[in-house]
C-alpha cells in the first residue's frame, strides 16, 4: 500500500490522463485558476481515505483545511467556516480503513462540493459538476491503489 507520496503520485497521473483525454476529445478545457482548484481537489481527494489515521497525508489534508477555514473567518464566510469545519471531524467516526475506503464514501464525501453551493447560493449543479469529479476522482485513485476497489 503507497504512502501519502504514493497517492498523491497516483491522482496526478489520474488527474493528467481525465485532463488530457477532456481537452483531446474537446469537452472541457478549464482556464488555470479553475484548472488549480480541480487539481487540488484531486489531491485533497487522494489523501481523504486516510485522514482516520496519524499519518503525514492526514497532516497535509488538516493543514489544508485549517488556512481554508481561516481564509473563510478572515472573509467572513462563518457559515462556510462552521461546515467546513463540522464536515473536517467525519473521519474521525471509524476506524482506519473502514468506511473512508468504501466506493460509496467515494461518491457521498465529495457531494457537499455540489449541494451546498446549491442550497446556499442557487448554483447550478452542472456549473459544480467538474469540482465533484475531480475529488471523485482523487478518491477513487485512492481505493484503486489500495486495491480497495
Amino acid at each position: 500500500m503507497p504512502g501519502y507520496k504514493g497517492h498523491l503520485a497516483g491522482a496526478s497521473m489520474a488527474g493528467g490522463l481525465a485532463l488530457g483525454g477532456l481537452l483531446w476529445l474537446g469537452v472541457y478545457a478549464p482556464e488555470w485558476p479553475q484548472l488549480a482548484v480541480l487539481g487540488s481537489l484531486v489531491l485533497l481527494g487522494a489523501l481523504f481515505p486516510d485522514v482516520d489515521t496519524d499519518s503525514r497525508g492526514q497532516h497535509i489534508f488538516y493543514l489544508t483545511l485549517a488556512v481554508l477555514d481561516f481564509a473563510f473567518i478572515l472573509q467572513g464566510y462563518y457559515q462556510w467556516a462552521a461546515i467546513l469545519g463540522f464536515a473536517a471531524m467525519f473521519p474521525a467516526m471509524g476506524s482506519h480503513r473502514g468506511w473512508t475506503h468504501t466506493w460509496w464514501a467515494m461518491l457521498l464525501m465529495p457531494l457537499p462540493l455540489v449541494l451546498l453551493p446549491v442550497w446556499l447560493y442557487g448554483a447550478t449543479p452542472q456549473s459544480l459538476a467538474p469540482y465533484y469529479a475531480a475529488a471523485v476522482l482523487g478518491y477513487g485513485s485512492h481505493l484503486v491503489l489500495d486495491r480497495k476497489w
